[in-house]
Formats: C-alpha cells, sequence, structure tokens
C-alpha cells in the first residue's frame, strides 16, 4: 500500500530559518525525483525566473543539482534532482532502526556478546579508516579522518593542543565532535562511545589515544586527545581496549 499523498511543504525536516519555498521545491524533488524549473514554477506557483533563482541557491548549498536533457526540439532543458546531502535533509528511520536492533539484541544475548560484536564493528571500520586515510603525517591523517567523519553526519575539527594547562606541548592534537550522528543511540547504550574509543585507537596505531571530553558526562563535545608514541609502533593496532 502506498502512502498517502503530502502537501509540497509537509515532508521536509523542519529547518529553523528555511525559506518555504526553498524548503518546497525539496519536498517537490523528493516526490518526484527531478522536475524543470518550469515545472516546478507552475507547481509552487511562482515565476520560472523565481524558481530558477531558488534551484541556484540550492545548488549553491549543495542540495540540488541539475543535468541536461533534451525534450523534443530547441534547447536542452535542465532537469534537477536532490543531491546525497539533499536527501539527507528528509529522516531516514535509521537510527530508530539501529536502537530496536540494540534493544533486541541486549535482550537476546549475554552483554558480553553484544560487547564483542560492537568491538568486531569497531575493528572493522578501524581498519577502512585506515585504508582511507592513507599515510603521512599525523596532522594530514587526522585532517582526512575529520573529513570522513563530516561525510558520516559528525561536526568535527582536530587542533594542535599546545595549552600548558592541559599538558600539551605541541606534539599532541585533540580531535573534537560537537554533534555526534549517534548521540541518541549513546545516551542508551553508552557502551558504543566505549567502541568509539577503540575505534579511534585503532584507526592511529602510532598514537596514545585518551578521551578528554565527554558529552554523556556533559561537555559541549566528545574530545579526543592523540600523542605520538615514538617507539615504533606506527602500523601496529595496539592491544587492550
Amino acid at each position: 500500500m502506498s502512502a498517502p499523498a503530502q502537501s509540497p511543504g509537509r515532508s521536509a525536516a523542519p529547518v529553523e530559518g528555511a525559506h518555504p519555498t526553498r524548503e518546497a521545491v525539496l519536498s517537490l524533488l523528493l516526490r518526484e525525483g527531478e522536475a524543470t524549473a518550469a515545472r516546478l514554477a507552475a507547481s509552487l506557483g511562482v515565476s520560472v525566473q523565481a524558481m530558477r533563482r531558488h534551484l541556484r541557491s540550492l545548488e549553491e548549498d549543495g542540495l540540488v543539482e541539475a543535468s541536461a536533457a533534451t525534450e523534443g526540439p530547441g534547447r536542452p532543458s535542465n532537469r534537477w534532482h536532490l543531491t546525497a546531502q539533499g536527501q539527507g535533509r528528509f529522516p531516514d528511520g535509521s537510527e530508530n532502526f539501529a536502537l530496536g536492533l540494540l534493544h533486541t539484541l541486549s535482550e537476546s544475548l549475554p552483554e558480553d556478546t553484544l560487547e564483542l560484536v560492537l568491538r568486531q564493528q569497531a575493528e572493522e571500520k578501524a581498519a577502512d579508516y585506515r585504508r582511507m586515510i592513507g599515510s603521512g603525517s599525523l596532522q594530514a591523517r587526522l585532517e582526512r579522518l575529520v573529513e570522513l567523519r563530516r561525510k558520516e553526519g559528525y561536526v568535527a575539527e582536530c587542533r594542535r593542543d599546545d595549552d600548558p594547562a592541559t599538558g600539551g606541548d605541541g606534539a599532541a592534537w585533540v580531535i573534537s565532535e560537537f554533534h555526534c550522528s549517534v548521540m541518541r543511540i549513546a545516551e542508551q547504550y553508552p557502551v558504543v562511545c566505549d567502541q568509539e574509543l577503540r575505534l579511534i585507537r585503532r584507526t592511529f596505531p602510532d598514537c596514545a589515544v585518551e578521551r578528554v571530553h565527554w558529552r554523556l558526562e556533559g561537555g559541549h563535545s566528545c574530545g579526543f586527545r592523540l600523542s605520538p608514541r615514538g617507539d615504533g609502533h606506527a602500523g601496529v593496532p595496539p592491544t587492550g581496549p
């Protein structure tokens, strides 16, 4: 059974300060897949010129893109569709699915078995990260990791730790995550955060990694300090948690 039709402005995730026409355009493209500026303008009751301005603005924000299509004689027309970032403006239910799955596993499996499953997931993710960030200086690898994390929905950054008040000597780095894409999951299953620490340690085996900020303990971000080992452990995943 198909879902009941919704009005163009209803299905977008609410965004504070968002222009209603822009949000309606995103909703229409979500429903129709792709459309010309003329088609969108007619559906929303605005001029084609105004619609083109909205589309260019959405394109600059990375939410839509166009591809040329030939429809009969004359110049090809642009057909607009959502980018992956534009699709991400709409709830996908994956968080609720993950919470439900973890609840079922926690009820069905011994606690140590659930931790083992999450540990294995962290190991596999770290191996993927090591492959994607490649080699190079710690700064270069951290910057590549931050970019990967941003694509996964985290608001992340890295900086050199040169604050004497925190024991920083300029050799260590801190990676901070101000928005966590799995925060709701972590609130109910803090063991996920334990595996996050393991993930960073396995991704940077040539560093000693410690948690320095934790949102679950009242911090405004989650943070990890990475200190180069300088003991010949580069490329060798550490043992232990």
